[in-house]
Parts: C-alpha cells; sequence; structure tokens
C-alpha cells in the first residue's frame, strides 16, 4: 500500500497526529481509494491513520462483516453512546487530525465530511485540519506505470479527435452521430470514460459541456464550427483529456481566429509559467497559474468570456484529487508538486460560439512537461 507510506511520511513530517476519514454510504469516496473498493454500509465508518503503524478502522457492527477482507483491525460499535465511546479511544492520544474539510467549503474536492461530524470530532478534543495536502500527497502523485498508461491513452486521443474531423468532413453527421463515433473508436482503442465527449457545433460550443443528444438532426456542414473535447483512460490508468476546435471550410472567420490565438496564447503563457518557476526552484500553488493566464485574457476585450478555472486535477477519475489551477471558481492554495497531473484549458465562450484548447500537463522529476498533442492552429474540416 503505496499510499499508506506516503501518508505517514507526511503525517510525520507535518506534525499531525493521524488522517480520520470519516463516511456515511459512500459520501466520502477518499474511503474507496484508500480501501481499493467501495463496501456497502449503512451506518457511519471511520478510518484512522495514524503516523506510525497500521490504520484502524471503525464500523458499526451491522456493516462490519462488509470489511472482512480488509488488512486491518476492525472494530464494530453500535449505539451513538458506544461509536462515540469507541472513536474517542480510536483517537486517544491524538491532538490535531486531518480530515476531508475545506475551511468555507473553499475546495469542493475536499469537502467530504459534514460540518456535524467536524464538531464531533472536536469536542472530543482534538482539533481538525483539511486533509487537502496531505491526500494529494498520498493519493494523487502518479508513478510511472500510472503515466506511461495515461501517454497512451493521451496518444489514442489525439489520433481520434483527427479522425473525428474527418468523419465530420466525409459524412456530415449530427453531433450524436460524430460523437458515437468517437465512442466507438474508444471501445476499439480499449479505453472507456465516464461520460462525453463533447462535440459542439456552432452555438453549442458557446457550452462548455454540452451533451449531444439524438433529438438533435441538424448535420454538420460546410461554414460550421465544431469544438471536441475528448478524455478517456486505458482500465487501470488515469485519463488523458484534450480539447481541440475546428472549422468546416478553409479559412475560418475573423473573430473565431481572434478568441482562439487569445486562448492558445493563455494556454502558453500557463505552460511557460510552470517550466519557468521550476526552473527557478519555486514552488507555484494551483490558483497562481490560473491567475497568470486570466490576467492575459482579461487585458484584452474579450477576458469576460472566460467562465471557468484553468485547469483541473487528472487521475483515474477525470477529476482527481490533485491541486486545480483555479482562481476564479475557488482558490486552490495546494502546491503543484512532483508526481500530478492536471489540464490546462482556457477558453472563451461568446453567444455565438465558444473556443477552448487543452492540454495534459505532468510533473516529473525534469518539470512540468506537456504529455498530449498542442493544437496551433485551428484544424480544417475538408468535405468530400
Amino acid at each position: 500500500m503505496e499510499w499508506l507510506e506516503a501518508a505517514h511520511g507526511y503525517l510525520a513530517e507535518n506534525g499531525l497526529d493521524g488522517w480520520l476519514l470519516a463516511d456515511f454510504r459512500g459520501h466520502n469516496p477518499l474511503l474507496a481509494q484508500v480501501l481499493g473498493r467501495c463496501p456497502p454500509t449503512t451506518r457511519r465508518t471511520f478510518l484512522f491513520v495514524p503516523p506510525l503503524g497500521p490504520p484502524r478502522l471503525l464500523a458499526h457492527q451491522v456493516d462490519a462483516g462488509n470489511f472482512v477482507d480488509v488488512p486491518f483491525d476492525v472494530q464494530p460499535y453500535t449505539s451513538r453512546a458506544d461509536l462515540l465511546e469507541v472513536l474517542s479511544a480510536l483517537l486517544d492520544g491524538a491532538a490535531r487530525v486531518a480530515m476531508e474539510y475545506s475551511p468555507q467549503g473553499l475546495l469542493p474536492m475536499v469537502s467530504y465530511v459534514d460540518a456535524g461530524t467536524v464538531e464531533m470530532v472536536r469536542e472530543l478534543g482534538v482539533e481538525v485540519v483539511s486533509s487537502a495536502d496531505l491526500l494529494q500527497f498520498a493519493l494523487a502523485r502518479w508513478d510511472e506505470g500510472d503515466l506511461q498508461a495515461h501517454l497512451r491513452a493521451a496518444r489514442k486521443l489525439g489520433r481520434i479527435a483527427q479522425e473525428a474531423f474527418a468523419y465530420i468532413g466525409h459524412h456530415q453527421p449530427t453531433e450524436f452521430e460524430a460523437a458515437q463515433f468517437i465512442l466507438r473508436r474508444f471501445r476499439q482503442e480499449g479505453l472507456s470514460t465516464d461520460s462525453g465527449p463533447v462535440v459542439a457545433a456552432n452555438r453549442n460550443s458557446s457550452n462548455p459541456h454540452h451533451e449531444p443528444q439524438p433529438s438533435d438532426v441538424r448535420s454538420i456542414g460546410p461554414g460550421d464550427w465544431v469544438l471536441l473535447d475528448l478524455w478517456a483512460k486505458e482500465e487501470d490508468g488515469p485519463y488523458a483529456d484534450i480539447t481541440w476546435v475546428g472549422f468546416f471550410g478553409a479559412r475560418p472567420p475573423a473573430p473565431q481566429q481572434e478568441c482562439f490565438d487569445l486562448v492558445v496564447r493563455a494556454r502558453d503563457l500557463a505552460v511557460e509559467l510552470l517550466q519557468q518557476a521550476w526552473a527557478a526552484g519555486v514552488r507555484l500553488e494551483g490558483w497562481q497559474v490560473d491567475e497568470a493566464a486570466r490576467d492575459y485574457l482579461s487585458a484584452s476585450h474579450l477576458g469576460r468570456y472566460f467562465t471557468h478555472r484553468l485547469g483541473h486535477s487528472l487521475g483515474r477519475m477525470t477529476h482527481g484529487f490533485g491541486a486545480n489551477l483555479d482562481s476564479y471558481e475557488t482558490l486552490d492554495t495546494r502546491p503543484l508538486i512532483q508526481g500530478l497531473a492536471f489540464s490546462v484549458e482556457p477558453g472563451l465562450y461568446l453567444p455565438e460560439f465558444g473556443v477552448r484548447s487543452e492540454v495534459d500537463v505532468y510533473i516529473g522529476e525534469d518539470g512540468p512537461t506537456v504529455t498530449t498533442g498542442i493544437q496551433t492552429e485551428i484544424a480544417r474540416i475538408i468535405g468530400r
């Protein structure tokens, strides 16, 4: 269990007396992450990870049998009074513990424990701090196997995106038909996805998460603007996530070209900042990268159309548990440490059309590296 070794090291180095993962009926996905599965439960469950030694799990007597294959001691409880007594014993000697809690709910990807449970632990005389940095360190970093699986998925996504543009040019399909083509190619390439892809033409590309519907019978044809957002992974690997844009014709209209040039420069500025900071020995936080790209776009007359964060963490879920590039929707102050991967995807969403360019970045031993294809020109969709 590599996560446990990492957690032990983080707890010891940061003066924490433990990591307390609290869950109720699967509400905290971090418990499933560390256990490797999500056993069915109907009552509250707690997993306590000390700085040294094995974790201990506290489960209701009704649910305890679901944890028979867990390699930790499982202690059952019954009544509420029993829960408080056993939890107090579990935390005996602990002064500060980390939980999936974010002050003021600033980081939703960390805010899985309800306020009442945090209050209950505090009333036992234990200080509760956020586990945001801890879970990033223990669960969000990739190893070499993760990186290679991601790179394979990224190469396949790049090919499929180009095939999708060609398919649109040859067949003039609906958005839904083009999305189904992409999903077929995913299956053929051994990739899976939790949702999507986005195939969005013209006004629909103004919606960052547009979902094609079978009821939309309009074909994509000459003169149309097209945005493709593809995300997928190998069975046991982390996601790759890309966005490309194209125009059905020889010369993209000036408004789309202007937006594309701005978005691509903002994307590249963010990557350059990451690489320059690494070379200078400066550790950036997620919000700082977002702010740099956002400041660049805000200096233009189109800056108000950038309406989401710059990027999200990548893992075995499309949006992983590591730092996001975000100073806009939240303020992500987590450091961008070695082993993390995330998207960089600025976008401008005008009423008539939207433009986004998305690449993935991995921070390895030699610093941040773009792991996906980099779009430098608007793709030309050529009809048959």
